[in-house]
């Protein structure tokens, strides 16, 4: 069991996401940073899915009632244990009453706080992971407050030696400048050239709308091609008649400040969605902070899966080097 004395900004239970569900209008939730989450799960044993906390911006402190195996990964968040500084990305044990904290995130947004055996909260569709706006899955359905009491899975691997640690070239660098792959369309016929090279060129600024529904983002105005618009489509020329939104995509409502649509973000709308978030890159664009700049680059589908299978084997090679430690 472990007591939470202080909740953090915005924490919360997430795994690998509630697949299998968006046609009905559910998105996935889920882990924003799927790697450092996927690293975190590797480093206390867990198998693949198990739910971690999911920590963004000011950690939570966490009184453990028991011993256990942990392991912190995501953006820079200093942790400790009972006021001593420990590590992250590494494989750490902590003891019955001690008390586990965090600094304010230094790089980065989100952390992830993995622990042996899991965050044991009821499975809802398929997974643990919290949904706030409809107030599902995850603990009670909502960010973590004060007194609440997380329950611990059992144990079933907890073969990782403390002090297990990855080398350099498997922990992201995190900055304030980050340059996000995408592929253009659905909807990008709907820009003016002029425009549609601008949203290329231009360094983007992250606004303080941006969270695990989507990330609201400034810069300057776009122009939509003129056109009357179709029956159901509506009056402003940045919208269409409605279509599914894929995670990570790009709508620009009026031709300002674009969204860039998340883990929790509705399935659906009127927007034009004008280019696509590539899936490794959903785990950087996760890790922008307010304020931090963000450059779009465009890709082809066969460099978007090119990035996709690295990934996997790197995550592969983490979980080969973490069993033969």
């Amino acid at each position: 069991m472990i007591k939470v004395l202080k909740p953090g900004l915005q924490t919360t239970v997430q795994d690998d996401g509630r697949v299998g569900f968006y046609e009905t209008g559910m998105p996935p939730s889920g882990a924003v940073d799927q790697y450092s989450y996927a690293v975190a799960n590797l480093l206390a044993g867990n198998k693949k899915g198990a739910a971690v906390l999911e920590i963004t911006y000011m950690g939570p402190e966490l009184e453990f009632q028991q011993d256990a195996t942990i392991a912190i990964t995501g953006g820079n968040i200093p942790p400790k244990i009972n006021g001593e500084a420990v590590p992250m990305w590494e494989t750490v044990k902590i003891n019955r009453g001690d008390v586990l904290s965090f600094d304010f995130v230094k790089q980065g947004a989100r952390s992830y706080l993995a622990i042996a055996g899991g965050i044991d909260v009821p499975v809802i569709m398929d997974s643990r992971s919290t949904y706030t706006l409809c107030g599902i899955g995850g603990f009670n359905g909502r960010a973590l407050q004060e007194g609440d009491a997380l329950s611990i899975g059992d144990v079933q691997e907890t073969d990782v030696k403390e002090g297990t640690r990855l080398t350099e070239e498997y922990v992201p660098e995190f900055s304030t400048s980050h340059e996000i792959r995408v592929i253009i369309g659905l909807c990008s016929y709907r820009l003016t050239e002029e425009s549609k090279q601008r949203f290329l060129e231009l360094e983007w600024t992250v606004t303080p709308e941006a969270n695990r529904v989507g990330y609201r983002l400034k810069g300057e105005r776009l122009d939509f091609v003129p056109r009357e618009q179709p029956f159901g489509a509506g009056s402003n020329p940045s919208n269409v008649v409605d279509l599914g939104y894929p995670i990570g995509s790009i709508q620009i409502p009026d031709g300002v400040e674009p969204i860039a649509l998340l883990n929790d973000a509705v399935t659906g709308g009127g927007y034009a969605t004008v280019a696509t978030i590539i899936s490794t890159d959903l785990n950087r664009i996760g890790q922008a902070k307010t304020n931090e700049k963000v450059k779009f680059v465009s890709v082809s589908l066969e460099e978007a899966l090119k990035a996709r299978q690295e990934t996997n084997r790197k995550l592969e090679e983490i979980k080969n080097i973490i069993q033969s430690s």
